[in-house]
């Protein structure tokens, strides 16, 4: 299991379990489902960008979420996509 593999199986489970569409994670609670610290770049959009070039973005997208972090306040908006997620 990757590093990000958790948050993907969490991100899965909320939208099973819940009819909304997006959902707020703290910066730590992300880091409680990880079981690790995120690396200094989580704090830059960049790091939280929906291009599946890294494996924190594969986890989220696979799950069929995209994030948007808001830096000032510390956390991120999983919102749901538009397309499948992957199984």
């Amino acid at each position: 299991m990757g590093k990000y593999d958790a948050l993907g199986v969490f991100l899965r489970r909320w939208a099973v379990r819940n009819g909304g569409q997006e959902v707020e994670l703290t910066l730590a609670q992300i880091e409680g489902l990880i079981g690790a610290p995120l690396p200094k770049a989580a704090a830059n959009i960049a790091w939280w960008c929906d291009d599946r070039s890294g494996v924190q973005s594969r986890a989220w997208l696979d799950a069929g979420f995209e994030a948007r972090l808001i830096e000032q306040e510390e956390f991120v908006i999983f919102g749901r996509c538009n397309i499948r997620p992957r199984r």
